[in-house]
């Protein structure tokens, strides 16, 4: 069985992708599926030597212990992970204040951030009580599904 797609709809789907800063779209409808990914583009960077600093010291500085940052985040148990798509916003507006902070205590059902999906903008809540302990992401970064947004103590 042979499956042809509309190139005007692929296209069109392409565009949505360039758009939206989505990373891929999947539609199915019956037995049919196209699932049309963007690959970011490659970065190309240019090491310039730095001059020489007379005071620069002689012993490399010790290793750090293994540090909880160091963990995988999405390990943590009091993970919040983006339930969707999109971009992140920690502020209801430009220049207002952030809904939380690092040290902030919050309560369960507080709004945390605000992640834009298709122009709509979904309200993301505090699963429980606690106290925000790192925030991953920047404001209008975009997220991915089931990344990590911050940590709830």
């Amino acid at each position: 069985m042979s499956l042809s797609f509309d190139p005007k709809t692929l296209r069109e789907l392409a565009e949505l992708l360039s758009d939206t800063g989505l990373s891929e779209i999947e539609l199915a409808e019956g037995d049919r599926k196209v699932r049309l990914v963007r690959t970011p583009p490659q970065v190309h960077a240019q090491v310039i030597a730095a001059p020489a600093v007379a005071h620069a010291p002689v012993h490399a500085p010790a290793p750090e212990p293994a540090a909880e940052h160091k963990a995988d985040p999405a390990k943590h148990p009091g993970v919040v992970k983006s339930p969707m798509v999109g971009v992140a916003y920690l502020s209801a507006e430009p220049g207002a204040a952030p809904y939380v902070s690092v040290g902030q205590t919050v309560e369960a059902g507080a709004t945390l951030l605000l992640i834009e999906a298709m122009k709509t903008f979904n309200q993301i809540k505090a699963p429980r009580a606690g106290t925000i302990k790192q925030i991953f992401v920047a404001p209008g970064a975009p997220v991915e599904f089931d990344e990590p947004l911050l940590i709830i103590e």
